[in-house]
């Protein structure tokens, strides 16, 4: 666990008691900080209090005493609107900060690469680690990717912090630098929490906000918001950039032509042949890692050795099981419209059982309709349901469920009858799991569940069978 020491007898207030939050809570209270902690949820409150996290409802607070305001990135601080935490710490000319902050101020020696964008980031972020840990290096992988940074190791100057950061880190991490940054794409997404577009895109920006000649951003320049960045950039001559593409020949970059990688023209690799990242998305991602590692100083040689030992990140595009006709998927991540796209190309030709649904994001699935012929049937369920199934219309064949796991069970059933060979059972929901489930990966373990479920009797049935006289 990080022990940021610089907090001792400083007095903090947490609000937000999640993973991140709760983890903080316990390092800075080993550092000797008079921690005051909170979350509106009386279940996240019970949570911490069992844990003996000491909590201060927000309301009671001397504001003017304290040192310090930490913010779990989940709550709003600007828009659709302040929460009320965020304005009392404002009156006392205290600024939010997240947990990434505070690691940077720990841990200034060791060496970080930070992975942002609409989508991909995860699977960036996992495969950049990998690839550092077998190349021998002293690494520690989290962020937005599940594991709260304060419960990372500490390192030092030999060491390499790997994170995954969202535009809501981003806002509160003033003092966070990387070394190596990455921007894989900007896309609409979190628009409500930014202000629109704009706002999101100067979020993204923030990935660099403290870089140096001495530091390189890794951009792709496939989007127009990125493109208008890197050119921006290109211009002031401020920092080392390394643009990559999946759809342009970069002479001075890194790119992917029909499947092959190429750096400054030279060929490098045939990705068509790492079965866990395809899909010009996953090209995009090897693409990005590559680029990272090569800045870092690694050979070519290491870093093909680590892709091919590379398994795919869980809740991605995540084959759960093969039964008959069926090949179950979990693209649980997939909570915009942008990154349902880029599963549904991966499994163009065939048959294709589509599970949405969920907490709905604005834009919801419109930009999806150029992919509705690829659907064989569409499953809606949660609280998206209804605004799905006007979306789906005559279109797309659909049956609206209350939950995922009708809708898991119903797809099953409809595959098996229609006995359609090479099969998918996808789910990839284009919403946010809240209102059934605490996360996407709640929400994926409980899909991987319900396919066992289906899965399993029938395996039992034919080793009965087989095994009877």
């Amino acid at each position: 666990m990080i022990v940021p020491i610089d907090y001792k007898d400083k007095k903090v207030v947490i609000l937000g008691l999640g993973k991140s939050g709760r983890s903080l809570a316990h390092s800075l209270s080993n550092a000797g900080a008079q921690v005051f902690a909170w979350d509106d949820q009386e279940k996240a409150r019970d949570a911490a209090q069992k844990e003996g996290i000491p909590l201060k409802d927000i309301e009671t607070i001397k504001w003017k005493t304290i040192d310090h305001f930490l913010l779990s990135p989940g709550i709003p601080h600007q828009y659709p609107a302040p929460h009320p935490a965020v304005t009392h710490a404002q009156m006392a000319h205290l600024q939010p900060i997240c947990d990434l902050d505070i690691l940077w101020k720990s841990h200034p020696r060791a060496r970080y690469i930070g992975i942002t964008g609409t989508n991909g980031k995860s699977t960036t972020t996992a495969l950049i680690a990998h690839i550092l840990k077998e190349s021998g290096a002293s690494v520690e992988v989290g962020g937005n990717l599940g594991v709260p940074v304060m419960e990372l190791q500490s390192l030092d100057e030999k060491g390499v912090y790997v994170l995954e950061v969202s535009s809501y880190q981003l806002e509160i991490s003033p003092s966070l630098h990387f070394d190596v940054c990455v921007l894989l794409n900007i896309t609409p997404d979190h628009l409500e929490r930014h202000g629109g577009m704009e706002g999101y895109i100067q979020a993204k920006k923030l990935i660099y906000q403290n870089s140096t000649g001495e530091d390189t951003l890794i951009i792709s320049v496939d989007d127009l918001p990125c493109l208008t960045i890197y050119e921006v950039l290109k211009t002031s001559g401020t920092l080392k950039l390394l643009p990559i593409s999946t759809c342009k020949i970069l002479p001075e970059g890194i790119y992917v032509k029909e499947g092959l990688l190429y750096e400054k023209g030279e060929f490098i690799l045939d990705l068509k042949n790492f079965p866990a990242l395809q899909g010009t998305h996953n090209w995009q991602n090897i693409a990005a890692a590559y680029a990272s590692l090569r800045s870092f100083g690694l050979k070519v040689e290491t870093i093909l050795q680590g892709l091919k030992s590379f398994s795919g990140l869980a809740h991605r595009q995540q084959i759960v099981a093969a039964f008959e006709n069926i090949t179950f998927v979990n693209d649980s991540k997939a909570t915009n419209a942008e990154a349902v796209a880029k599963a549904m190309l991966c499994f163009k030709g065939r048959p294709l059982y589509w599970l949405l649904g969920g907490r709905p994001k604005e834009g919801g699935i419109e930009s999806l309709r150029p992919y509705f012929p690829l659907i064989e049937h569409g499953f809606v369920f949660g609280e998206a349901a209804s605004s799905f199934s006007l979306s789906l219309g005559q279109e797309v064949p659909h049956t609206v469920c209350q939950a995922l796991k009708e809708a898991t069970e119903q797809a099953a059933t409809l595959a098996l009858k229609k006995k359609k060979s090479n099969a998918v059972v996808l789910l990839s929901p284009a919403c946010a799991s809240f209102d059934q489930f605490k996360d996407f990966e709640a929400r994926g373990e409980a899909f991987c569940s319900y396919v066992q479920e289906l899965t399993h009797p029938y395996e039992s049935q034919v080793r009965r069978a087989q095994c009877s006289p």
